[in-house]
């Protein structure tokens, strides 16, 4: 199969796509193809995820507009279906790798994942297919593992027997059909004419430019464009570490920089998380090992970003001098609000800080199967509350209610959810990231 006959099978709809990973990002985009049209075939590791998925449930909890709909739709039609068996995708016209792609505490990419996937895939890869790897990898990795892995072991030849694409997913939960569907999206190609094959399969569900490039190109936006946003946070949290030994109110100070054309200010907070923040940054300046750059702020950035749980710690020691046996009551534990998404969440070095020092962590989060209930329940006996994810939950909490339960009329609040002064007029102590103001 030529590009050419590619192209036409993707503007007929009648090629078949098959997506590798139905996680936050492949489970939508293979709904997305499903519902134009297209017969979806999704692969997982995961037999009760493949299970669900085949009843029409959606797996991801959290708030995701109108996804659990359209799972249910696209799956009792038949056009999409998942499986844990690569063999079912031999027939497949178009390949969408969507796995995870982590970091080591060395933070050096590992990817054990998208290496067994790109084995399998090779082993039963059709003549003339597409693979699209839309997970974030470090530059350099299409050409140097993708493109290497795939050759070997289906002793074919890239751009002869398949083509390789790379088209970096922009998504975050919450938003995963919004993203997908509206944000502009950039795909790598070995050729133009591979580009080009893409960009027409990826104009089917996005409505927003579809631009071209190569793969090294693909692979450095993504990965730039996470590594600006987290250097963009850490000055946030930098700055309300200035306000707080200086006595001001970092929230105010914001608002009055932005006031200044161009100078957008992000949100400071109790620290990120997620698979991608975290991440991608070190896939960047992992892309550069042994070359001449000295990468300086990244590492200051991360740094930074993935101290500010210990700082919500510093804080809350700030009125409790002693945690030994303190009951401390943390609000939030998925990293994005009003998300099921716990990967690298601040919340879970947060707990892991305030039980090194003897306290007891009670967790609540609505969104969070193993620490969803009652927070009221969860609240008494509490010595102190410690908000960690602005979910709308909390937004309505009743401080009234609040304090009756607990034992210490105590708030750390590290996402400036509430208005300290509600707080304070019915007892409580409020601390907030990034004001030590009168």
């Amino acid at each position: 199969m030529t590009l050419d006959d590619l192209r036409t099978k993707i503007e007929q709809h009648s090629a078949r796509i098959a997506v590798i990973g139905l996680g936050y990002v492949g489970l939508p985009v293979a709904a997305l193809f499903a519902e134009r049209g297209y017969s979806v075939i999704g692969v997982d590791i995961k037999s009760e995820r493949v299970r669900r998925i085949n009843q029409g449930i959606n797996p991801i909890e959290g708030k995701e507009p109108d996804l659990a709909e359209l799972i249910e739709r696209v799956v009792r039609q038949g056009s999409l279906r998942a499986t844990d068996e690569y063999t079912e995708i031999n027939a497949c016209d178009v390949i969408l790798v969507d796995v995870e792609t982590p970091v080591n505490n060395a933070h050096v990419p590992e990817y054990q994942a998208l290496r067994s996937a790109l084995k399998s895939i090779a082993g039963v890869l059709k003549k003339g297919a597409l693979v699209v790897i839309e997970s974030t990898i470090m530059p350099g990795t299409m050409q140097n593992i993708a493109q290497p892995i795939l050759e070997e072991n289906s002793k074919g030849k890239c751009e002869v027997d398949f083509y390789l694409g790379n088209c970096p997913e922009r998504v975050m939960p919450g938003k995963l059909l919004q993203n997908l569907t509206s944000m502009s999206r950039v795909v790598g190609g070995d050729t133009t004419e591979t580009a080009a094959t893409m960009q027409a399969l990826y104009r089917q569900i996005v409505q927003a430019d579809v631009d071209t490039a190569d793969w090294i190109t693909a692979e450095l936006v993504k990965t730039m464009e996470n590594t600006y946003r987290d250097v963009q946070i850490a000055f946030a949290n930098e700055m309300a570490l200035i306000c707080e030994a200086l006595g001001a109110d970092v929230w105010r100070v914001r608002e009055l920089v932005r006031k200044s054309p161009g100078r957008e200010m992000l949100l400071p907070g109790a620290g990120v998380g997620g698979h991608c923040i975290p991440k991608d940054p070190w896939l960047l300046a992992s892309s550069v090992k042994g070359l001449d750059v000295k990468v300086r702020l990244i590492p200051a950035a991360r740094e930074i970003n993935s101290g500010m749980p210990g700082h919500m710690l510093s804080l809350l020691k700030g009125r409790l001098n002693d945690l030994q046996g303190k009951r401390i009551l943390i609000l939030g534990y998925a990293y994005l609000e009003d998300s099921d998404d716990t990967r690298d969440a601040p919340s879970q070095y947060f707990l892991r800080a305030i039980e090194a020092e003897g306290a007891i962590g009670v967790v609540h989060d609505p969104f969070v199967a193993e620490y969803a209930g009652d927070l009221y329940s969860k609240a008494q006996g509490c010595h102190a509350a410690v908000l960690m994810t602005a979910h709308s939950e909390y937004c309505t909490i009743d401080f009234s209610r609040l304090k009756q339960a607990m034992q210490h009329a105590l708030i750390i609040d590290g996402r400036n959810l509430w208005d300290k002064h509600e707080a304070n007029s019915v007892g409580f102590d409020v601390v907030r990231l990034g004001d030590f103001s009168l």
